[in-house]
């Protein structure tokens, strides 16, 4: 039985997406007896549709930087009167790591998360799936949007091609390059030795941008020092993985865990 002492899950988003993707996620846990929330990043709360018609001149979102969307979340569960869960997926779980590591909640969950400094990511499916977003030789005035193509190869490989087009139309949305950025500095530290609550690390081994060689690097970087520290690699999970007709398998795990913290 959990004795975590809080019912209150805070999702978080990752790149590329709207906070829509965690729409089927929060019923489920709701369901199971939590409240939940995932808020919308600064600039980003709208529907896909909306958002893509904002660009390329949504300066607002455009001038978004890694540290200011960390602060944003931070803020966000340090107003619950008790520290919640914080779950996160992709770029979200990289926050989450970071949430964890400043002690603002009370159990962690990244799921297929981009690395934390210091977990250089060479992986060649990586570098082909992500190195656009950063916008090198082009203005950080304008946002990036995923071309359907990219998304194919990021995102959704191995889905049929409906499936995947229909996922494009509902979920992606132009993204500031600063944030991807941020990604690659300080913004990203975390302190390993550092002992923390309850962190889980999920990962895919279908994922072409947050490959489970990647996860597993940034696993292995956390110090073992007491604190609880569990990764898994689910079969045949893309970076679609929330979305997938398999998410609630990898829910069901993620509660199991949980109750077991």
């Amino acid at each position: 039985m959990s004795t975590l002492q809080t019912n209150s899950v805070v999702f978080i988003t990752g790149a590329f997406v709207t906070h829509h993707c965690w729409d089927e996620w929060r019923a489920y846990f709701e369901a199971k007896g939590f409240d939940t929330a995932a808020p919308p990043w600064p600039f980003k709360n709208g529907t896909a549709q909306e958002l893509r018609s904002r660009r390329p001149d949504d300066t607002d979102l455009a001038a978004l930087t890694l540290t200011a969307l960390i602060d944003y979340y931070a803020k966000i569960v340090n107003n619950y009167p008790l520290k919640p869960i914080v779950i996160g997926h992709s770029l979200g779980g990289l926050i989450t790591q970071i949430l964890v590591n400043r002690d603002l909640a009370a159990a962690g969950v990244a799921i297929h998360s981009a690395p934390t400094l210091g977990v250089f990511p060479y992986e060649f499916s990586f570098l082909k799936a992500g190195w656009k977003a950063l916008g090198l030789f082009t203005s950080v005035k304008k946002t990036y949007l995923m071309s359907f193509a990219d998304w194919q190869y990021a995102f959704v490989n191995g889905m049929p091609l409906e499936e995947q087009q229909a996922a494009y139309e509902q979920f992606t949305v132009p993204e500031s390059k600063l944030v991807a950025r941020g990604s690659l500095t300080g913004a990203a530290k975390v302190d390993y030795a550092k002992a923390h609550v309850p962190l889980l690390l999920t990962a895919g081994n279908q994922d072409n941008i947050i490959p489970a060689h990647l996860n597993l690097r940034n696993f292995n970087r956390y110090q073992q020092n007491g604190s609880v520290l569990d990764y898994k690699v689910f079969p045949g999970r893309n970076h679609f993985v929330l979305g997938q007709p398999t998410w609630k398998e990898d829910a069901d795990y993620i509660l199991d865990w949980l109750a077991n913290q």
